[in-house]
Parts: structure tokens; sequence; C-alpha cells
């Protein structure tokens, strides 16, 4: 599994980071660091949550996360 976490700087500073294969994944940070590593935090605990109820498969996976 190969994600693209994509950033961009709000008006008032902060940073948005979003994962764009997983819908809903997005979060704000004080710098560009802190949003990605909330984003990426995030999208792993909704693939565990999708692995918990068997909406991925059990065979091993590998994840890596680039920025955009």
């Amino acid at each position: 599994m190969r994600f693209t976490v994509e950033t961009e700087r709000e008006e008032d500073g902060r940073w948005i980071a979003e994962v764009s294969e997983i819908p809903g994944v997005l979060k704000y940070g004080q710098s560009r660091e802190e949003a990605i590593a909330q984003a990426e935090a995030l999208a792993l605990r909704v693939i565990a949550d999708r692995i918990e109820h068997g909406e991925q498969p059990v065979e091993p996976i590998h994840i890596t996360f680039a920025a955009a």
C-alpha cells in the first residue's frame, strides 16, 4: 500500500494534510510536519479498523507514505 500525503498552508497559517487514497483522512497542524504526522496516524487507525472488520486482506501489508 502506498499513500500520498498532500499538504497545503491555510490563510491562517495552519497546515492541512490529506491522505488522498483514504476519503476523510485529513488533519490540521501548526507545522507541515505536524499535519503530516497527524494524517499518517489517522490513516493507520483507519486501516487498522478496516482490518479488524475484515475489509482488508489479512496477508502481510507494507505501508509507505510519501509527501506530495
